[in-house]
């Protein structure tokens, strides 16, 4: 339960519906109650109201009896559904109120979880896949809802329930309600044990459906690689492998469903006859009425159902807390990215590296070595390199995707560390290596990067992108709607709108991360000649392991394994043995051959 207090602050902020919830169930349970007690004395009734009847066999009174009996047992009648109606009238009122106190605290919790998760920084990401995310947010809150709602209901329930019952019955008979009540727990604990057998089923049965639609979703997304290398079969027999292990799991879930009902039928209906038998023994003794017999009864089958859902609470609190757990998890991870003294001021684009260590905190891997390099404001810098040296890296610690690990970076002569963090990511445009393009259209895209776009500045993006004929030659134009992560899009085309996403923020700093692999030489260089009149008065950095997109830069740096191993201009590089030449020459023999 230790988890679960973080859930406190939630019902402290809804306390008002929780006391309502709590005052609507005592009011629905005196409801609940009172029609036992009208019945016990129609009971009686019945009973007095036949020895009368018989007294007076053969008399003229012996109908006004019957009328009188008639009458009264009427009006008990009217009275037990006028108290049904009420009952079920604040039992709405229980549920509009625990109930959906259960939901505003889903809602709630939901919202704090997507927030901080949106705090945290990269390295998070890295270590955490996406399908836990997304589980602790949906699954494990929709678990957590269960505690808040229905435990607390029918856990309130019982306990008021008891309170209110059990007093009055052993004020009437201690021998027969101790009787009675003996199969109440015994049915308690054997519903908590089959329920926890029917969630463990549960889970696997779901996790073999997931595993099942994982297997499909694979097989049908590769089958043009199944279909050539001919290897239907083995996975039709890998598929009914994993439908029999459902269909087993499913069998075994049946069978302990199929005990459930039975048990409590059977608890239930032990505890009936106990009471008619103890109860009749006491009614020869004189201690009760027959209208108590009845009574009891009703009070068994009244407490049945809360006793039974004992079990089945005590069940969803065990599983909540263990899925609160693993939200305070998340909750509770920090993120690193700290902001030092919040500075907010425009940003002219002067850069400087020094001595910059970074090592990757889930990985361990030494990505940057001493990495020192400074940028003037309106240049443009080239940034070099095989895959794994480093360059990316270089382009996440500008707008803090991640910190230094030693040294700094500085813009302007001020520490990154010391600006406000949103403050400084809307002057960078930034195009990641990792092209990321939302399920919407084209238009919502490129505004992505500045909601209040107009339509002259979506134009002009698109144009300088090199992608606007492009999206003229679609049907709808700026309004296409594209599929999951760009698919309607291809690789060149979601790379360039990228690019305009980027450019129409007009932003101060703009890091181009090996944003122009995907498209061809000719496209290439017509994006950069449209680049170089934007880069004028911004600084820019472009990184790539093309050689053709980075001789335009002012100054490059050339980058293996985390550190800068060659500085300069394209001619004075070209000059030089060492990796850019190589790169540079390997690249034109390329192009030759094609």
């Amino acid at each position: 339960m230790k988890s679960l207090r973080y859930l406190n602050k939630y019902l402290f902020k809804y306390k008002y519906r929780l006391l309502l919830g709590l005052l609507f169930t005592i009011i629905s349970n005196f409801f609940q109650i009172l029609p036992a007690q009208v019945v016990r004395h129609a009971f009686n009734l019945i009973r007095e109201g036949i020895n009368l009847h018989g007294l007076f066999m053969g008399m003229e009174q012996q109908e006004v009896v019957y009328g009188v009996f008639a009458n009264s047992i009427l009006v008990y009648g009217v009275i037990i559904l006028l108290m049904a109606l009420l009952r079920g009238i604040f039992l709405f009122f229980v549920r509009q109120t625990i109930i959906v106190m259960s939901r505003l605290i889903e809602n709630d919790l939901k919202n704090e979880i997507y927030e901080h998760y949106q705090s945290l920084p990269l390295s998070f990401y890295r270590k955490n896949n996406t399908g836990d995310l997304m589980s602790r947010i949906s699954e494990d809150v929709s678990r957590v809802r269960m505690y808040v709602g229905p435990a607390i209901m029918y856990g309130m329930n019982l306990v008021i329930l008891f309170l209110m019952v059990i007093p009055y019955m052993l004020s009437v008979n201690v021998k027969l309600t101790l009787y009675t009540l003996i199969p109440l727990p015994i049915l308690a604990v054997s519903i908590y044990y089959v329920n926890n057998i029917i969630q463990r089923k549960s889970d696997e049965i779901q996790r073999s459906l997931s595993g099942i639609t994982t297997f499909v979703q694979e097989a049908f997304s590769g089958i043009r690689v199944l279909k050539s290398f001919v290897r239907e079969n083995d996975s039709h027999n890998n598929f009914t492998t994993a439908s029999n292990t459902y269909r087993d799991k499913s069998l075994e879930l049946n069978f302990v469903n199929s005990l459930f009902f039975p048990l409590v039928l059977f608890l239930v209906g032990l505890s009936t006859i106990i009471a008619i038998y103890i109860g009749g023994q006491e009614v020869i003794n004189g201690s009760i009425t027959v209208g108590n017999i009845a009574e009891f009864i009703i009070y068994v089958n009244m407490l049945t159902w809360p006793v039974t859902s004992l079990g089945w609470t005590a069940s969803l609190v065990q599983r909540a807390a263990v899925s609160q757990d693993r939200i305070n998890e998340f909750l509770n991870t920090k993120n690193d990215i700290v902001t030092r003294e919040n500075i907010i001021k425009p940003v002219e684009g002067d850069i400087v590296f020094e001595n910059v260590n970074f090592i990757y905190p889930d990985t361990n891997i030494h990505a940057l070595k001493n990495v020192s390099f400074s940028i003037r404001h309106g240049e443009t810098l080239a940034v070099i390199g095989n895959t794994g040296s480093g360059k990316s890296t270089i382009a996440a610690m500008l707008p803090r995707m991640y910190d230094a690990t030693n040294g700094r970076v500085l813009i302007d002569g001020i520490d990154v560390r010391n600006y406000n963090i949103e403050s400084l990511r809307s002057q960078i445009g930034y195009v990641p290596q990792d092209v990321f393009l939302f399920s919407d259209t084209i238009r919502n895209n490129i505004g992505f990067g500045l909601p209040s776009i107009t339509e002259e500045q979506m134009v002009q993006s698109t144009k300088d992108a090199d992608v606007y004929e492009n999206i003229m030659r679609f049907p709808e134009k700026f309004d296409t709607k594209l599929g999951e992560r760009g698919i309607t899009l291809s690789g060149g085309q979601k790379q360039r709108v990228s690019i305009a996403r980027a450019l129409v923020r007009e932003p101060s700093i703009l890091i181009l991360d090996d944003s122009l692999s995907a498209v061809d030489t000719k496209t290439e260089n017509a994006i950069l000649n449209s680049l170089r009149r934007i880069m004028k008065n911004r600084t820019s950095i472009i990184i790539s392991h093309r050689v053709s997109s980075v001789k335009l830069a002012d100054s490059i740096l050339v980058m293996e394994d985390g550190e800068i191993i060659q500085h300069g201009t394209h001619e004075e590089l070209i000059n030089q043995e060492g990796l850019y030449k190589q790169l540079y020459e390997r690249q034109l023999q390329q192009e030759d051959a094609d």
